[in-house]
């Protein structure tokens, strides 16, 4: 390709996850010319998750790194183009857009943002060495796994209280550790929280440090108010203290809440006509495969619509 001008897409869509490969494989079968921009892996996220339950046709599981390339393969097998670059900025001013990638300008003539989220991190010793050794972001996703054990989950909003309910029905006993003396979460979540007698909330702390051999086995946890540390057995850590949509590189015509997430319409269409958002990166997104690939699927017939206007 050349940069100098650059093929005009019908489609790019940017980010390789479930809600842009599912919108990927429509556009395929309906003969647009697709682009797909991608940083890293196809899947996104997904390729993280050691193993899937709770995706639907894979009755043994299937874990994220398979899924996500089945889903490239997918996408491939209908036409669709992917390249592996970041995206420093769009241009909305001109029709169509143009993309300043890390390979260039790439131009279209809509596009869809699915670059997701990532879950922030506590940033402390062990975090990176024991992710998916018994260390989750997720609890639905990977709760499951961890029937009849001990698990933890640190935060103290609508989320944390959420995931450690739904623990509870799994787990023989889940600890929540939040760093202050009351939760942010919900008066009802908390009540029903206070109700449950397999839950045990541990007032004013922080994890240091995540302990194990071949996975996680234990945690550091330190007593913000005394400095006294401690060392906790636990066989599964989730941490739910929030997620950072993937959306800096958006221009502000591309209006976002103050959380980062994009603002979309029932057409998942943006402030800007023709360009359009789906999965974890918008507004209202609900972090699961099923919900992104639903997205995606939306995000195709609107987009389809949105050309066939213009034609």
């Amino acid at each position: 390709m050349n940069d100098m001008q650059p093929q005009v897409w019908d489609l790019i869509i940017i980010g390789a996850g479930p809600a842009g490969m599912a919108c990927a494989i429509y556009a395929g079968r309906a003969r647009l010319s697709t682009l797909i921009l991608e940083g890293t892996l196809p899947g996104g996220q997904v390729v993280l998750n050691e193993i899937i339950e709770n995706y639907p046709g894979f009755p043994e599981g299937i874990s994220g790194f398979e899924l996500g390339q089945r889903m490239a393969e997918q996408a491939t097998r209908f036409g669709t183009h992917t390249e592996v670059a970041r995206v420093e900025s769009i241009d909305v001013s001109t029709r169509p857009f143009r993309l300043l990638t890390t390979s260039g300008d790439r131009v279209a003539h809509t596009l869809l943002i699915s670059t997701g989220s990532a879950p922030k991190q506590l940033n402390v010793p062990g975090e990176k060495e024991y992710f998916t050794r018994g260390l989750s972001y997720c609890a639905v996703c990977d709760g499951p796994l961890y029937g009849g054990k001990r698990v933890m989950v640190v935060g103290g909003g609508n989320t944390a209280v959420e995931e450690a309910l739904f623990l509870a029905a799994i787990a023989s006993e889940v600890t929540l550790v939040h760093r202050r003396e009351q939760l942010r979460a919900d008066r009802i979540l908390q009540e029903r929280l206070a109700q449950n007698t397999k839950v045990k909330v541990l007032w004013d702390h922080v994890l240091t440090e995540i302990l194990g051999d071949e996975s996680l086995t234990s945690v550091r946890a330190k007593n913000v108010k005394t400095n006294a540390e401690t060392i906790l057995p636990v066989d599964g850590l989730f941490i739910s203290i929030g997620n950072q949509p993937r959306s800096d590189f958006l221009p502000p015509e591309i209006r976002r809440d103050e959380f980062g997430l994009v603002l979309t319409d029932k057409h998942l269409e943006t402030t800007v006509p023709g360009i359009f958002a789906a999965g974890d990166v918008r507004q209202e997104a609900f972090r699961q495969i099923t919900f992104a690939v639903g997205d995606g699927t939306l995000a195709f017939r609107s987009i389809m619509r949105y050309l066939e206007e213009r034609k």
